[in-house]
C-alpha cells in the first residue's frame, strides 16, 4: 500500500473528490484507509442499558487506490 497512518492525502474519486485529510487508520490486507472527516455516514445506534438511542456520524473506510499523497 502506498499510504500509511498519519499521511496527508487527497481523495481522487467519489462524493468527497478533491477533499483532503489525514489517515486515521489503515487496513493493508483490505487495501482500505479511514480518513478524518471523509466518507462520513450517519448511524442509528440502539439504546444501551438505561440510555437513549442516538444518531452518530462515523467515518467509513475508502479504497487506498482512490487517494494520493498530498504534496
Amino acid at each position: 500500500m502506498h499510504v500509511k497512518k498519519n499521511d496527508d492525502v487527497i481523495v481522487l474519486t467519489g462524493k468527497d473528490k478533491g477533499k483532503s485529510g489525514k489517515i486515521v487508520r489503515a487496513f493493508p490486507k483490505l487495501g482500505q484507509v479511514v480518513i478524518d472527516g471523509i466518507n462520513i455516514k450517519k448511524i442509528h445506534e440502539k439504546k444501551g442499558t438505561g440510555g437513549k438511542g442516538q444518531i452518530v456520524e462515523r467515518a467509513y473506510p475508502i479504497d487506498a487506490s482512490n487517494v494520493r499523497l498530498k504534496k
